[in-house]
């Protein structure tokens, strides 16, 4: 196929599509875990079966019913059961890993029974235990459960404010590690004596295991007063419900002990290995990128930011490419990956990278040549049926031909109807996997 703009879209579905393959799930499980006769290897940890009673296993997350029926598939009958919270409509085929299905992002009822369900099977587990832990992206919603004085609707409005507040997934999840009872390491501490293994489909900006689904198995290396600088740094301290503002005051205080850090004992009989994250969905889509025969560049794996002012980054290299040939000669492909953020002041509905679409669409107004396009690798851009947007010189021209102005749509956080319009929206269905954002500018041959 030619690399011209006239197949843009086409190239840009080739280029996403190998970028998914390459963190299937399933897939980055049967990688990483292998069955050498009775001995169980993950990473450099090699477990003999022979001394195990049973293989347990839990976990959450948007990529975590795949990741299970992986794990049914190399270990077999020798799965004693398990079960693992998955997002609504995510699920897949298991035999003896049970799924349950609850809400993303705002947590609900089904979560919150399923992770109770989780801890007191992991109360039960004894030293002669194994404990496969499978965590991806979305498992902080998907495995909660509150310390007793903070009800589910307190749990929901925090997070409601957190989401709309522009904050961080490391700053959210700072503050969800010190308000429960499984995040910051806690897990862990529910499921000792037993030898736990963690699996982790990353979708946290370079891979920190702490704040990845909020670190269940492994040591917090934040603090309560971290999680109330949080609230004061966003101006939420007194908007949040009183039950979590109280408590997290309790423990700045001493009265209630910290997360496990690092360095704790509890973490002899833990390991955890990452299967799957954003940096290898990155250097997929570089390959394939060079594949077709465009130039590629890796620039980052590390984007973070508003969305809003990501999308001018991303209309400014768009027209360098096209413009000046630089930092590439067209045909160009240049690759960010990471996970920007949305401060949320307007009614609409849309995702962060929706804005991004909206965003560099006004910044290329008129730019030949070239597409933007902004992916949630889960195929779920916030709390609307799509996974992210397209735009190109003339995004912005056909949103005007239609009587809409996108500026009116980005400032009241309304990207999903403007790019619905102009028929710029970006729909994968759900993808099962989950490893962050990626960013594509392409420029086009003349």
């Amino acid at each position: 196929m030619e690399l011209r703009f006239e197949n843009a879209r086409e190239l840009a579905w080739q280029v996403m599509r190998a970028a998914l393959a390459a963190v299937d799930p399933a897939q980055a499980v049967r990688n990483a875990l292998r069955l050498d006769g009775e001995t169980l290897l993950l990473g450099d940890a090699r477990y003999d079966l022979r001394r195990y009673r049973r293989v347990l296993v839990v976990g959450a997350g948007k990529a975590s019913a795949p990741m299970a029926r992986a794990v049914e598939e190399v270990l077999g009958n020798r799965v004693a059961g398990g079960l693992v919270n998955v997002k609504y409509g995510y699920t897949d085929a298991t035999r003896r890993i049970r799924l349950r299905e609850a809400a993303h992002p705002l947590p609900d009822e089904s979560g919150l029974a399923g992770t109770r369900e989780i801890v007191e099977l992991l109360e039960g587990a004894g030293d002669e235990d194994l404990v496969l832990c499978l965590i991806s992206g979305g498992g902080s919603a998907l495995m909660m459960l509150p310390e007793e004085e903070i009800t589910l609707e307190d749990y929901q409005a925090l997070t409601q404010a957190l989401l709309r507040s522009g904050a961080t997934i490391n700053q959210i999840n700072t503050i969800r590690k010190h308000i429960e009872q499984v995040k910051g390491g806690r897990l862990a501490q529910v499921a000792a004596p037993a030898t736990v293994a963690t699996l982790i489909l990353s979708d946290v900006v370079g891979n920190p295991l702490d704040f990845i689904a909020s670190g269940p198995t492994v040591p917090d290396t934040t603090t309560f007063a971290d999680a109330l600088d949080v609230l004061k740094q966003f101006e939420l301290l007194e908007a949040v419900p009183g039950s979590v503002r109280s408590w997290l005051e309790r423990g700045a205080r001493g009265e209630v002990p910290e997360t496990p850090n690092p360095g704790d004992a509890l973490f002899e009989r833990v390991s955890t290995v990452v299967v799957g994250s954003n940096d290898i969905a990155a250097e997929a889509a570089l390959a394939e990128a060079r594949r077709l025969g465009f130039e590629a560049l890796l620039l980052t794996t590390y984007l973070e930011g508003e969305a809003r002012e990501m999308g001018k980054l991303a209309g400014a290299l768009a027209k360098e490419l096209v413009n000046r040939g630089t930092p590439l000669k067209s045909p160009a492909c240049l690759i960010l990956g990471g996970e920007t953020t949305v401060t949320v002041r307007g009614h609409g509905k849309g995702g962060r990278n929706q804005e991004i679409a909206v965003s560099a669409a006004l910044a290329m107004q008129g730019l030949g040549r070239a597409l933007v396009v902004g992916l949630a690798t889960d195929g779920s851009d916030g709390p609307v049926d799509a996974s992210g947007g397209f735009a190109d010189g003339e995004s912005a021209e056909r949103g005007r031909r239609l009587g809409l102005d996108p500026r009116d749509f980005l400032a009241n956080n309304d990207a999903f109807t403007y790019l619905t319009a102009t028929g710029d929206l970006l729909v994968t269905g759900p993808t099962n996997t989950n490893v962050n954002d990626l960013l594509f500018v392409f420029s086009f041959s003349e």
